[in-house]
């Protein structure tokens, strides 16, 4: 009988990294461990502790890693870690014969497709057309997006995108005077600057300091303990990213045409946890002026899935 394939599956990231050994990319894993990716000197050093821990008698014939950013290239610098991964390089010192990367959204992008109705909340009701282009965006230490395509076949291909580094537009006065306040801080503003865990730190920080109370820097965690307090300008910074994560959603509607659908992920969005206000999400997402009927026609979701990308790293191989 022809043996069954062998793959490790990773989601390396800045703090943690998830590594996966799957068989034939069975659903259930034979072993799987989170990492502190800062205890290592290098991905080297973290795959060849998770092989050895796996303990499995066979060798991993496949590896393939989700990383951040774009992936136009077999060596990769990761911002958040001093790391250089080199494709060639990991398969020579592990003896494996194949290692591929993919961009973190792109695996998310995949993994749409082994979403159950449990993984998914609904925040934009409407029909998902089954052949239509669908939409992943979500928020953590920086703004992703993907989008899939169904092919001759039915199946769906996942494609990368950098999106979150589009510039950001100001929808009223006071998102101009947060523009003024990110533009001094850092120049050129993109969409992550206000969307991601980062940004919200920064928008409190800037709502602040228009109010004429200047904060000390402080962590997401930190604003959103003070929104849960009930800070005003803590609850007020959550909500602007709200905003702006709904103007994003809506615009992707509009620029995609994803009539299969919008979902959203991220570290964000589990923190925010129920201070989210699905709500005022959907008023922001249908607020798009004649094209309001439009966008209101395209479903959009909240997934609640584990780790995405492994799954969707699964599929892809």
């Amino acid at each position: 009988t022809e043996r069954l394939m062998e793959l490790i599956a990773g989601d390396i990231g800045g703090t943690k990294s998830w590594l996966v050994w799957m068989r034939d990319g069975a659903v259930t894993p034979r072993f799987e461990k989170v990492y502190s990716s800062a205890d290592f000197a290098s991905g080297e050093a973290l795959l060849a502790r998770f092989i050895e821990e796996a303990g499995q008698s066979a060798h991993p014939d496949t590896l393939t890693l989700a990383l951040p950013g774009p992936l136009a290239a077999r060596r990769v610098s990761l911002t958040n870690l001093d790391w250089t991964l080199d494709a060639d390089a990991l398969g020579s010192a592990l003896d494996l014969p194949r290692v591929q990367f993919v961009n973190d959204f792109q695996a998310q992008a995949a993994g749409v497709a082994t979403l159950g109705a449990d993984d998914v909340l609904t925040l934009n009701a409407a029909p998902a057309v089954p052949s239509g282009v669908r939409a992943i965006t979500g928020a953590g230490t920086g703004l992703g997006l993907a989008f899939m395509t169904a092919g001759d076949d039915g199946q769906y291909l996942s494609h990368a995108t950098e999106a979150g580094h589009a510039d950001f537009a100001p929808a009223n006065a006071l998102q101009g005077r947060l523009l003024d306040h990110l533009r001094q801080r850092y120049g050129h503003v993109s969409r992550e600057m206000g969307i991601s865990l980062n940004g919200l730190c920064a928008v409190w920080e800037a709502l602040s300091l228009i109010d004429g109370v200047p904060v000390p820097q402080a962590e997401a965690v930190q604003v959103v303990a003070q929104a849960r307090a009930g800070d005003r300008r803590a609850r007020e910074a959550v909500g602007m990213v709200t905003d702006w994560l709904a103007a994003m959603a809506s615009d992707i509607a509009l620029i995609m045409g994803a009539r299969g659908g919008i979902y959203l992920t991220g570290a964000l969005l589990d923190l925010l946890d129920d201070l989210f206000d699905a709500e005022r999400f959907c008023r922001g997402y249908v607020n798009k002026g004649g094209l309001t009927e439009y966008v209101s026609e395209i479903p959009v979701f909240r997934t609640t899935a584990r780790q995405m990308e492994i799954t969707g790293l699964a599929t892809l191989f």
